[in-house]
């Protein structure tokens, strides 16, 4: 079966996100009230598998993400 995914990955809480911060300083000196901003990565992809959740988890511990410093989450659905 065919599936749809979106892996979210994140610094885990603490760490430091230097992108996130200079990102926050250049909105502050914009003129908005922005804290604690943080930047993500996304990834979207096609799946053909029938067992995503596993491959999908599988692919973030060993790839999308470095299990010592992100945190992960994932979206799979259908593809119609």
């Amino acid at each position: 079966m065919k599936w749809k995914v979106t892996v979210t990955v994140r610094l885990k809480e603490g760490l430091n996100d230097p992108e996130g911060r200079v990102i926050g300083k250049a909105l502050r000196n914009l003129g908005y009230a922005v804290e604690n901003l943080r930047v993500p990565k996304c990834f979207e992809f096609e799946l053909e598998s029938e067992r995503p959740e596993e491959e999908v988890e599988e692919m973030c511990r060993k790839l999308l993400a470095n299990p010592l410093i992100h945190s992960w989450e994932y979206r799979i659905e259908p593809v119609s």
